[in-house]
């Protein structure tokens, strides 16, 4: 399903943001018309919208769009993307009415089974927009694949962790729930996992995975997400905390769509 402001898409809409790749977007797994944290999601809408066209969405409208793409029940994952069809890549600052394009796919079995990722060193542009511009994080990720590995994990240049691609990544020292100190982009998740579980944030540096004792990664579509690799560190693939992690975020309740 592909909609643009409620309307069904045509492929000359899409063709402004398949080639400046300027706008930003939010993914929610809804569940029986439900979604856990949309209140944060409507917020991220808002904010990012702000910085990137320095306009104010009607959340309301968004919502309503948004419920088209998502059945009454069942598991759907859909994606609200906002940018300007009209946006010119020689007047980027002219872009100032943002649209509406609403996507759904059908949501994964949870939970999934543990990633394998491989350090590289990147920071995103704008770490706290979600942006459509993905290049980057598909690249490291492809890298990784064909070292052998599932996904990327972004580190600075002294090594220090900040994210994957396109999630948020935790750890457990054996007595706190540690999320990293650094530029990323905070995921619903993990503010919804930061709400119900005691944590410490602070800098995580390659060098001191040994003293971890679990790893997992969080967002909207994979929930808690067990990390049984890092370079060629291994981790558990089950621990408690995650079962724990899992449990207090299946246990959030959702906001009706």
């Amino acid at each position: 399903m592909a909609e643009l402001n409620g309307q069904p898409v045509e492929l000359a809409q899409l063709q402004n943001l398949a080639l400046t790749n300027y706008g930003h977007f939010t993914s929610m797994r809804v569940d029986d018309g439900r979604v856990r944290g949309l209140s944060l999601h409507m917020e991220r809408l808002q904010r990012d919208c702000r910085t990137l066209f320095g306009a104010d969405l009607d959340l309301q409208r968004v919502r309503g769009l948004a419920r088209r793409a998502a059945p009454a029940t069942g598991s759907t994952t859909v994606r609200v993307t906002i940018f300007d069809p009209s946006l010119d890549l020689g007047h980027p600052a002219a872009a100032k009415e943002p649209h509406v394009l609403v996507t759904s796919r059908p949501a994964g079995t949870l939970p999934l089974p543990p990633l394998r990722v491989q350090s590289a060193t990147y920071v995103r542009d704008v770490p706290s927009v979600k942006s459509v511009g993905l290049f980057a994080s598909l690249h490291h990720r492809r890298q990784a694949q064909l070292a052998g590995f599932d996904d990327a994990l972004f580190v600075d240049q002294d090594k220090v962790i900040s994210e994957g691609g396109t999630w948020n990544i935790g750890f457990f020292d054996g007595s706190r729930v540690i999320w990293p100190e650094a530029d990323c982009l905070v995921g619903v998740t993990m503010a919804l996992l930061k709400g119900a579980h005691d944590h410490d944030t602070t800098l995580v540096p390659l060098a001191h995975l040994p003293g971890m004792q679990a790893a997992f990664a969080t967002n909207a579509a994979i929930g808690v997400r067990a990390i049984g690799a890092i370079d060629g560190i291994k981790l558990p693939e089950t621990h408690g905390i995650i079962d724990t992690l899992r449990k207090e975020y299946m246990e959030v309740a959702g906001d009706l769509l």
